[in-house]
């Protein structure tokens, strides 16, 4: 049987998403790219804004209308906020909570096409821990890089976002779990393991005993072979001085953290409800660039959250401008039912939206080019993923988020090389080969090269 996936959304996700593929390839499915014809259709949903929501159904008409005989489902987080919503999208057959998704693919051998959708959808605030095997790693063969879920679940309260009441509180996989989990993609061969979660910074709050992010990126650290580690997105007052010292100093751990700051303007801040200021991000994105000079720090930014006005947002840019960031993903904000700021009265106009994050996002166009101006000269660890036909070179990714571009060997797939970066393009950098460093420097220090299976 032919079954095709598509994700909407964060890379927890995409993990979630390629863990289900996995489990289909085990179970015998002929997993087959979203756009061919399939006997199952799969999309693993969003609804942090309405374009995500809008999506989601998207997909799923287009799921229905490639094969109206096929098997469609609906999964994730709009399939947990409005179940009955997606189940009304003519053509869709089952409907899956995310407490449910992990055993997706039992319902779907329980599934039948005529009829009534079948909706599964439980109540996802008594979710009270992590089963770790709900899902497993993330491995999909087509990737070069694996994402491990690591923690699922908010327990914060910003004013804009409907994602604890989605995805549910807090809970963390074990410490243990997770690193059995990095020695197994080790040993099969991934030079990168991304760290992933709803709330990662909050890892660990809810085990007995309590632990932290810190301590379980010392752990792994500690481990005599594994592969290098990315962590996905960070709320600023949860980087500890500690964990800054690991990234800093461990070559296991990349040069790279994404902040997602919001808005560079504290009253705006206040408003979302967040648990930093401006004067925080200000103090951690120096303090991270004094600690590594080349690390790169990226972030999210909302513009036209309820209330910015032009001095608001001129914080904002004033802050942006003024930090060594390596680039900046700008979101307009999106009124989404269900939170507190989309009963906001003083709404910003769509025009006044629209121009803002169009000069946000030049500024962060010329932050890019600048890092990676920044890098030119420097020996980069890449893991090599790709090759660009179109260049007739590989294509890799840098441990401090650089789109590599080199001549070599396309068996080099899967690996971890040193490449020189000698000149920066409009994509990111081209470079050269190097020898790789003995064993404790910054490049090839997090262990031997190692080759994706």
């Amino acid at each position: 049987m032919r079954i095709a996936f598509a994700t909407v959304g964060c890379r927890l996700n995409q993990f979630e998403t390629d863990a289900l593929r996995g489990k289909a390839r085990a179970a015998a499915y002929e997993v087959v790219p979203f756009d061919a014809d399939a006997d199952v259709y799969v999309i693993n949903t969003c609804t942090l804004t309405a374009d995500a929501d809008a999506d989601s159904r998207q997909l799923a008409r287009r799921a229905v209308r490639r094969n109206p005989a096929a098997l469609v489902v609906v999964t994730g987080c709009y399939a947990q906020a409005a179940p009955e919503a997606a189940a009304a999208i003519p053509g869709v057959d089952l409907v899956v909570g995310n407490r449910e998704k992990s055993g997706l693919l039992a319902e779907i051998d329980r599934a039948r096409k005529n009829g009534a959708p079948r909706v599964l959808v439980s109540d996802i605030g008594v979710a009270s821990r992590m089963d770790g095997d709900e899902y497993g790693p993330g491995v999909d063969p087509d990737r070069t890089r694996a994402f491990l879920k690591v923690q699922d679940g908010c327990n914060y309260g910003c004013s804009f976002c409907i994602v604890p009441a989605v995805r549910g509180p807090n809970r963390s996989q074990e410490p243990a779990r997770v690193l059995a989990a990095i020695r197994r993609l080790y040993a099969a061969g991934f030079p990168e393991v991304v760290l992933t979660g709803i709330h990662l910074g909050t890892y660990g709050r809810d085990l007995r005993p309590r632990t932290t992010l810190t301590a379980l990126c010392g752990a792994i650290a500690a481990l005599p072979e594994a592969p290098r580690v990315r962590l996905s997105s960070l709320d600023p007052h949860e980087v500890t001085p500690e964990l800054i010292g690991l990234i800093a100093d461990s070559p296991r751990f990349c040069r790279h953290l994404h902040l997602p700051v919001q808005s560079g303007d504290e009253r705006i801040l206040r408003r979302m409800r967040r648990g930093h200021t401006a004067a925080d991000f200000r103090a951690l994105v120096n303090r991270l660039a004094a600690a590594a000079p080349m690390m790169a720090v990226t972030g999210d930014v909302i513009v036209g959250f309820p209330g910015e006005d032009e001095t608001a947002f001129r914080s904002t840019y004033e802050l942006v401008e003024g930090l060594p960031l390596a680039g900046l993903h700008v979101f307009s904000y999106s009124r989404r039912p269900g939170t507190d700021a989309a009963g906001y009265a003083d709404q910003v106009a769509k025009e006044v939206k629209t121009l803002r994050s169009r000069v946000l996002r030049a500024l962060a166009a010329e932050k890019t080019r600048a890092f990676r101006c920044r890098a030119v000269g420097e020996l980069l660890d890449v893991v090599v993923l790709r090759k660009d036909e179109r260049a007739g070179l590989l294509e890799g990714l840098s441990d401090n988020y650089l789109r590599v571009w080199f001549a070599g060997d396309p068996g080099l797939r899967g690996t971890a090389v040193s490449v020189r970066a000698g000149a920066a393009t409009s994509r990111g950098v081209v470079g050269t080969l190097a020898p790789r460093p003995a064993q404790g420097g910054r490049s090839g220090g997090w262990g031997a090269p190692r080759r994706f299976s």
